[in-house]
């Protein structure tokens, strides 16, 4: 806890401020936690129960329920690939199938270099440029096979 009270704390105090309803802070402080970690510990999820007041299943449960967030420790890059009904049907499939040669990994599994981690996601809402990823916070569409392998090439070579 001592991590967490040095490194964010004024941040974290910045939203229970904000938020009269401890409920309403919930979801901030979890965008907030994932960004600055990267994933959120048992550490984190304690610290926010008994900050918000609330039980720790609660929050555990919340944290679980959305598919950003993550309780595992991922890649520096992690590459969300929508399989939602249309990306599927323009060939999300194919896509994902590219990716995990390229890595080769599978999905929701991490690079040995711990730099990227592939993971499924149910719509990321670019129905219109499907099939599509995104790569942290960058969205990609109309992809093939060959573009993603592109795309991947230039994280792998720093650009």
């Amino acid at each position: 806890m001592r991590e967490l009270k040095k490194g964010y704390q004024q941040e974290f105090e910045e939203i229970f401020k904000k938020y009269s309803d401890k409920n309403q802070a919930l979801l901030p402080c979890l965008h907030l936690a994932q960004e600055k970690w990267g994933y959120l510990t048992e550490e984190i999820i304690s610290f926010l129960a008994q900050k918000l007041g609330l039980p720790k299943v609660e929050v555990y449960s919340v944290a679980t329920f959305y598919s950003m967030f993550t309780l595992e420790k991922q890649g520096k890059f992690v590459i969300r690939v929508c399989v939602s009904l249309p990306c599927y049907l323009k060939g999300s499939r194919e896509i994902l199938e590219a990716i995990k040669k390229e890595l080769n990994i599978e999905e929701y599994q991490t690079t040995p270099d711990k730099k990227f981690t592939i993971e499924p996601v149910s719509c990321l809402g670019l129905c219109d440029i499907a099939p599509a990823i995104m790569i942290n916070k960058k969205l990609y569409g109309n992809l093939t096979p060959q573009k993603v392998r592109e795309i991947i090439q230039k994280y792998k070579e720093g650009r």
